[in-house]
């Protein structure tokens, strides 16, 4: 479990932390082999390291907190020297390694959104990743301007040793489904109080939701919709409305689109993520998306996603 604060922007966190940096540097424990690879790549990690994972969060949250606003100061700049480890690979095209390709994406988000906040909406910590589902926001009061991002950290021995990031404009105007919800939103309200789920059923919803994702995306069995999604599950992707009907009529209606799979996954809390590749893929291309699943009593009730529009 992580312990991000949702929404959280240098104002709220520089202070704390600035001062965080020079004890969880020094403090933060050492993460087993990485987790989430490619399958071609994947090896054996400790998913139940709960200390571990809040350390690694709140390290991302520091580098938010004190590097986005002003990614070109000297202030930035030592702040990165410190959480980034020298040779971080950013994955992208042309993207610079080490401190300097995070930052220089920091700084190509504020002249893209000038005035730009870093809000985080998700966070998750698991096992040596963290991932964060934030806004890139001209005015943190409005949840429908700016862009909406995806960022994928690897951390080893208390640096970024990895880096990933999708982002996309958040739509303008009324959502073609007609929702009325945000990009961001959470809508679930489960009908009673439940106690947050355990680092090993995380893991089960992990392992559940990657298989109903490739299920979908890879195989196209539409099938998987009765079997693993609530037929209302919420949707917060602006060109789908609620439910399974809308994606069994995609599929129906057929669109041919490239078989996809996930290559990366975490979970945290009740949220499952995925990070998708074309099926064929080498391990370094361009990551295709990421989406968010709520997966609660054995089902999906609610998505998010982030579409690359590269």
């Amino acid at each position: 479990m992580s312990p991000f604060t949702p929404g959280i922007t240098r104002a709220t966190a520089l202070v704390a932390g600035a001062a965080l940096v020079g004890v969880l540097v020094v403090a933060a424990p050492a993460n087993a082999s990485p987790t989430g690879a490619p399958a071609s790549t994947a090896t054996a990690v400790d998913r139940q390291d709960v200390g571990a994972e809040e350390v690694n969060a709140c390290l991302i949250r520091t580098l938010f907190a004190t590097t986005f606003t002003d990614p070109d100061s000297p202030f930035a700049r030592a702040i990165a020297g410190q959480l980034v480890a020298p040779d971080a690979v950013t994955h992208g095209s042309g993207s610079a390694s080490g401190p300097e390709g995070l930052l220089t994406q920091f700084a190509a988000d504020r002249d893209r959104i000038p005035g730009a906040q870093a809000v985080i909406k998700h966070p998750a910590s698991d096992g040596d990743l963290v991932a964060v589902h934030w806004q890139i926001a001209p005015d943190p009061s409005d949840e429908r301007r700016g862009d909406a991002a995806v960022d994928l950290f690897r951390l080893r021995d208390g640096k970024i040793v990895e880096h990933w990031s999708l982002d996309q404009a958040i739509p303008t105007g009324t959502p073609a489904s007609g929702n009325t919800n945000t990009m961001f939103s959470d809508l679930r309200r489960p009908s009673r109080p439940t106690a947050p789920p355990t680092e090993q059923q995380e893991e089960k919803n992990r392992l559940f939701a990657v298989s109903a994702y490739d299920t979908l995306f890879r195989d196209k069995d539409v099938s998987i919709l009765d079997r693993a999604f609530d037929p209302a599950y919420l949707q917060h992707n602006s060109v789908a409305p609620n439910g399974t009907a809308a994606l069994k009529q995609f599929f129906s209606s057929g669109v041919q689109f490239p078989a996809q799979q996930s290559v990366i996954s975490l979970s945290d809390g009740d949220i499952v993520w995925t990070f998708s590749q074309a099926v064929g893929a080498k391990p370094d291309d361009p990551l295709l998306a990421s989406d968010l699943f709520r997966v609660d009593g054995g089902l999906i009730r609610e998505h998010w996603d982030v579409v690359s529009a590269g």
